[in-house]
Order: structure tokens, then sequence, then C-alpha cells
């Protein structure tokens, strides 16, 4: 089955970095674009990046980039998200999703399948 699972959130200072991680698995992701979204209490899913299945082409939310870096590792099927210079606003949970073909779009209805997510807070 599908399995997309992310971890290495936590709390980290404003100004911080952390890094988090999706281990996928049950689908190709070779050649899939993979995807990062966030949502906040109280607020709606946002777009934060993706990276298309070859990794050469990235895509980032206007609130992070300059900030935020995706990567992946097809050999180890797992997609990365290096968060810097962190700021209280980027407090939320962050889902890392799986495109449905290998184009990239910023539209959540364009990603398939979703992890459970892991909770990143930015304290002031």
């Amino acid at each position: 089955q599908v399995q997309l699972v992310e971890s290495g959130g936590g709390l980290v200072q404003a100004g911080g970095s952390l890094r988090v991680s999706c281990a996928a698995s049950g689908f190709t992701f070779g050649s899939s674009c993979m995807g990062w979204f966030r949502q906040a209490p109280g607020k709606e899913r946002e777009f934060v990046a993706a990276i298309s299945w070859s990794g050469y082409n990235t895509y980032y939310a206007d609130s992070v980039k300059g900030r935020f870096t995706i990567s992946r590792d097809n050999a180890k099927n797992t997609v990365y998200l290096q968060m810097n210079s962190l700021k209280p606003e980027d407090t939320a949970v962050y889902s890392c999703a799986a495109g449905r073909t290998s184009s990239c779009y910023s539209g959540s209805p364009q990603y398939k399948y979703w992890g459970q997510g892991t909770q990143v807070t930015v304290s002031s």
C-alpha cells in the first residue's frame, strides 16, 4: 500500500533551521512530482514547495522562497525540505504529497497521495 511518512519536525527558535523528510513507498516515486504543503491552526492548507521527478525543477511559494529548499533522493524514495531562517508564521503541520502526474502544480487537488504530517513550531 502507499505510504508517505514524514519525520524531522519539532520546536525551533525564530531564525533557526530544521529539515523535514518524507519517506515514500507503494508507488512509482521516481516518476512523480513531490510536494510539501502546510496547514496552520484555523487556516487552509497551503502550498510550500514542489520538485520534479528528476529533481531538476523546483517550485516555491513566495513566502518561503530564499529560505526553504526542497530536494529528493530517488534511490532512497525520500523527499526533503530544508527550512532556514524560520519565522513564527512558519508554524504549521507540514505534509508531503505525491503528484498525480510527473508535472508539478501548486494546487492540492493535483496531488494523489498524502502523508499525515509532522508538526513544526517556531517560537519567537
